[in-house]
């Protein structure tokens, strides 16, 4: 926000004033913050939506602050000012950071361990859309789920950000892809590299057992939970693994059901490690949110993604952005399920 004479004034932000619909969401604004030894901040181009602030602001995201709060993990912009201590970056720069929250802002200090410099060709859209997307697939394929060349890969919400970085990683080990959607998403599934697009509505066990046949699958990766996690299990190919990234089955529309939250927590099935060595088969679980301190597997993992952006094997896909005034509306059309991709906020 600018004064009369094209002065900054005041930082803008979207709240999550309390538990509920997205018209909880609200803009407010407080002082421009300062940086401490070690930090940078960014004047923020774009901010990333992802569902765990749509649990969030439900109410059943445990990791949040305590609401009213600012959340988001992603966002990108440009540096203009630099803190004590901090080397490798300098005011004027292109970059994109990865904070535990409060990334729904215009402006954003943060630690630069937590920041990395854009390529020349990526737009502030893209690097806004790529860290946690990009990052959670990677860990769950390559540090967690050791894909092989020719591996066959599952993934839930296939047409979603996780879901579209791992067809693009996947592509990059010669796999074969099976991913549910929408059917009115299946033609996009099929034009990025998916082999077998299959009905998120529909019964996909059955279906995925006739794709696979008797050997079953190499990895699953899935951010549904409840039930789905165990019919996964009983799918797994010889060593193959199932990675968990999430509980989608607890949000119940776009308001809080604890009884429906409740009920998926229970269906969840208890594993026993003498059941996974007799069947040769693991479990993983990944929440990038934990692993934001461990920087020791994270920054190698962002050099290669860099890497892989700057050869072409990787495009974030921005399905759509909203203004930060128009927050509700983003957050209602990830809950009705239309996005293809990533959605971002826009200060």
């Amino acid at each position: 926000m600018f004064n009369a004479h094209g002065l900054r004034k005041a930082m803008r932000q979207v709240w999550i004033t309390k538990a509920g619909a997205p018209d909880v969401l609200k803009v407010r604004e407080s002082a421009d913050p300062e940086v401490a030894q070690g930090q940078v901040r960014i004047r923020v181009k774009a901010a990333g939506i992802n569902f765990a602030d749509l649990m969030a602001r439900v109410g059943l995201y445990p990791d949040a602050p305590p609401i009213p709060c600012v959340v988001g993990y992603e966002a990108s912009g440009v540096i203009d000012q630099v803190g004590p201590g901090v080397t490798g970056f300098v005011e004027g720069e292109r970059v994109f950071g990865m904070p535990k929250f409060g990334g729904y802002t215009d402006t954003l200090v943060i630690s630069a361990e937590q920041v990395q410099k854009m390529p020349e060709a990526m737009s502030f859209e893209e690097a806004a859309a790529l860290p946690v997307n990009y990052i959670t697939a990677y860990t769950m394929m390559f540090v967690q789920g050791t894909v092989r060349p020719g591996s066959s890969i599952f993934i839930h919400s296939a047409a979603g950000g996780v879901g579209i970085a791992a067809i693009q990683l996947a592509k990059t080990r010669g796999c074969t892809i099976i991913g549910t959607a929408s059917p009115q998403k299946h033609d996009y599934l099929r034009a990025q590299g998916v082999h077998h697009p299959i009905d998120s509505a529909a019964d996909w066990a059955p279906q995925l057992r006739q794709i696979v046949g008797e050997r079953g699958v190499d990895l699953i990766l899935d951010p549904v939970g409840g039930p789905s996690w165990k019919r996964g299990y009983d799918l797994l190919a010889p060593c193959g693994r199932l990675v968990c990234f999430g509980l989608s089955a607890a949000a119940a529309g776009n308001t809080r059901s604890l009884f429906h939250a409740l009920m998926q927590v229970l269906q969840v099935k208890k594993f026993s490690p003498l059941d996974m060595m007799s069947d040769n088969r693991t479990i993983s679980g990944c929440n990038m949110g934990h692993l934001f301190s461990h920087l020791d597997l994270l920054t190698p993992q962002f050099s290669e993604l860099m890497k892989l952006y700057n050869e072409g094997l990787i495009k974030p896909h921005v399905d759509s952005t909203f203004s930060f005034e128009n927050a509700p509306q983003a957050h209602q059309f990830i809950h009705d399920r239309k996005a293809i991709g990533k959605v971002l906020l826009t200060p």
